[in-house]
């Protein structure tokens, strides 16, 4: 990463609440093809989520700790703050000096952009206020948030015009919070109703609209020069897995996540 940072501009997409089994399954149907072409070998990484619901998720991701791998540690990280006997530190993580990965970005001159999507990242309150907080500038509609069959083209839409605005040398960290798997999904999937409400199905249908339109995201967040993603779940969803339904629990379809970490190329953006 320190070869990365300074060189590329990143993107950081967490599809809230992605269940690791669903992302799987569309990828192996051909289902994802968006998303699996930048895939390393078409496939996701199991991993485990460093929490249960979006805030305590997010707030691990953006101290350094995303998604550990599903398989014995210790796993060197990426990005890591200067922490004294860290295990998961390595000669390639880079270390900032200070509490939170995106502070150390914009130490680095990165400007540090915040698409929100569910209410953590709204603005409408000191709780909804924090993890935003974190960046440059913060943008959030409602139009981006649950309720909204349209969230994720909103979304993108603004971060393509975020991308417009920056001087060509300014360096940036795009973060987009995806809120369009999030309860409510219903509406994704053809002839679902509002009364029989969200499933493991709707979710599958929310995460086929997502693929539809991210191409435009890898796009945007790759025109300006050679773009460093990462794509991964914060946490996953229970639909009735063994009596449990929805998250902030300790289930395995919570636990366990969707990860992937790839390059974008500028001249693939520009065709």
């Amino acid at each position: 990463m320190n070869e990365i940072v300074g060189s590329h501009d990143l993107l950081l997409v967490t599809l809230d609440t992605l269940r690791h089994d669903v992302a799987v399954e569309l990828a192996a149907e051909g289902r994802l093809p968006n998303l699996a072409r930048h895939l390393p070998d078409g496939r996701w990484e199991e991993r485990h989520a460093p929490g249960s619901f979006t805030y305590a998720s997010h707030q691990a991701i953006f101290a350094g700790f995303l998604p550990t791998p599903a398989a014995p540690g210790p796993h060197p990280r990426l990005f890591a703050a200067s922490f004294a006997g860290s295990e998961s530190t390595a000669d390639g993580t880079f270390v900032y000096d200070t509490p939170d990965l995106v502070s150390g970005l914009a130490g680095a001159g990165y400007r540090t952009v915040c698409v929100g999507g569910v209410g953590f990242f709204n603005r409408r309150g000191p709780l909804g206020s924090v993890l935003p907080g974190l960046f440059h500038e913060a943008h959030w509609e409602p139009e981006f948030g649950v309720t909204s069959p349209h969230s994720f083209e909103n979304q993108v839409t603004r971060a393509e015009e975020i991308v417009r605005e920056l001087p060509a040398r300014q360096k940036l960290f795009l973060f987009v919070n995806v809120s369009a798997l999030h309860q409510p999904n219903w509406f994704h999937l053809p002839g679902a109703t509002r009364d029989a409400g969200d499933s493991r199905a709707t979710h599958a249908a929310a995460l086929e609209y997502v693929d539809r339109h991210i191409g435009r995201l890898f796009a945007a967040a790759s025109s300006r020069r050679p773009c460093f993603a990462i794509v991964c779940s914060d946490h996953g969803t229970a639909y009735g897995d063994d009596g449990y339904t929805g998250h902030r629990l300790g289930h395995p379809s919570v636990w366990t996540v969707p990860y992937a970490h790839f390059f974008l190329d500028p001249a693939e953006a520009a065709r």
